[in-house]
């Protein structure tokens, strides 16, 4: 009798360790929901010079030609880099000096949300692609994405956004600003409003560019 009760307690245990096991496993296999977003894959690298990388929690990667990019990933560059990012399937982002890009969601042919820290970018779909929403946020402004090729970042000491293709919206400290092609606005600094959208001189729109390529 004590031999049988002994063995059930044996099997009993090694049921609940099984139990134990597979809940482990499973664990790996299917990890949070937060993991799989910071590890979803948003890109790629097109093309560098000079110093970028792409920073994390848990690492920081030198950024090279055809590396992986993914959502919540904070892009970097130094001096004088210049870095082209192909997101999605159809969008490019050129980023210049000094300049800090986070990831914050990206899903081919839906859109996504970018945060600008610092430096400028070129953001650029190509014309009669298929409208995908996406939002830049910048402690200057907040983009809605509409067109096709515009900039934004530091331009003639301020922070501008000019469109060169499409159209985009600025908001910031409480007012709007629909930027259609040929125009730009500027936002002097965090908290300010945006200009009305104006025309751009050449000299200030091949500085801008410059800056990114």
């Amino acid at each position: 009798m004590k031999r049988r009760i002994e063995k059930m307690r044996r099997v009993r245990l090694d049921r609940r360790t099984f139990v134990r096991l597979v809940a482990t496993g499973a664990a790996s296999l299917f990890p949070d929901e937060s993991w799989a977003q910071r590890t979803a894959p948003a890109g790629s690298v097109e093309d560098v010079r000079g110093e970028a990388y792409a920073q994390t929690e848990a690492e920081r990667r030198t950024l090279v030609v055809a590396a992986p990019l993914y959502i919540n990933d904070l892009i970097g560059t130094g001096m004088d880099s210049r870095l082209t990012l192909r997101l999605g399937r159809d969008t490019t982002l050129r980023v210049g000096a000094y300049a800090r890009v986070i990831i914050d969601r990206f899903l081919v042919n839906a859109g996504g949300e970018i945060t600008l820290e610092s430096g400028p970018i070129l953001f650029e779909r190509p014309s009669g692609s298929a409208p995908a929403p996406t939002q830049i946020r910048s402690p200057f402004a907040l983009i809605a994405v509409r067109g096709t090729r515009f900039f934004a970042g530091l331009s003639a000491g301020v922070f501008g956004v000019f469109v060169e293709r499409g159209s985009v919206s600025v908001s910031a400290a409480g007012k709007r600003v629909l930027v259609r092609a040929g125009q730009g606005t500027n936002v002097d600094h965090p908290g300010a409003a945006p200009t009305p959208a104006a025309a751009w001189k050449p000299e200030r729109i091949r500085t801008a560019l410059d800056s990114v390529r």
